[in-house]
């Protein structure tokens, strides 16, 4: 196996919101909602535009995808670390945040949300990234779990 990161840019639309439709499907199906699912072409250009987004490839294929949103003075916001159903479980999700924090050497503060009922998700963040669990709230019809890292 071997990782590369693509900084993506707007010709990039289509094929992340193909890796984003692979990834966030079930939970698009699970709760009959999901941001990250179906969007369109213009809606995932302005997501590069305002977002820090990377491709990442396993051996040149596309098989994953890092988003991050730099709000000043070290604080960041992680929008997106998604890798498609079957390249799951190999630490590629492990790598890919390890790349994001070699980005961002300036760093003093990362959160993110994700739903609460995603267990392998609270686990992953917890336990391999490093991230502490803060309060739950709800976004829409989905009770979601905020995180938070701090150096």
């Amino acid at each position: 196996m071997k990782l590369t990161y693509r900084k993506a840019v707007k010709d990039d639309a289509n094929l992340l919101i193909e890796i984003y439709n692979a990834s966030f499907y079930d939970d698009y199906v699970l709760y009959g909602e999901c941001p990250a699912y179906g969007q369109t072409k213009e809606q995932m250009e302005q997501s590069i535009e305002d977002f820090t987004k990377y491709i990442v490839l396993n051996d040149n294929i596309p098989v994953g995808a890092l988003s991050f949103k730099d709000n000043g003075d070290g604080h960041y916001y992680l929008g997106c670390l998604c890798v498609i159903p079957e390249y799951q479980g190999l630490g590629i999700g492990t790598k890919a945040f390890q790349y994001m924090l070699s980005v961002c050497p300036d760093w003093k503060e990362i959160t993110l949300v994700t739903p609460a009922d995603k267990t392998q998700n609270v686990k992953f963040y917890t336990e391999k990234c490093g991230f502490n669990i803060g309060e739950n709230v709800m976004d829409g019809k989905v009770e979601v779990v905020n995180f938070y890292m701090n150096r």
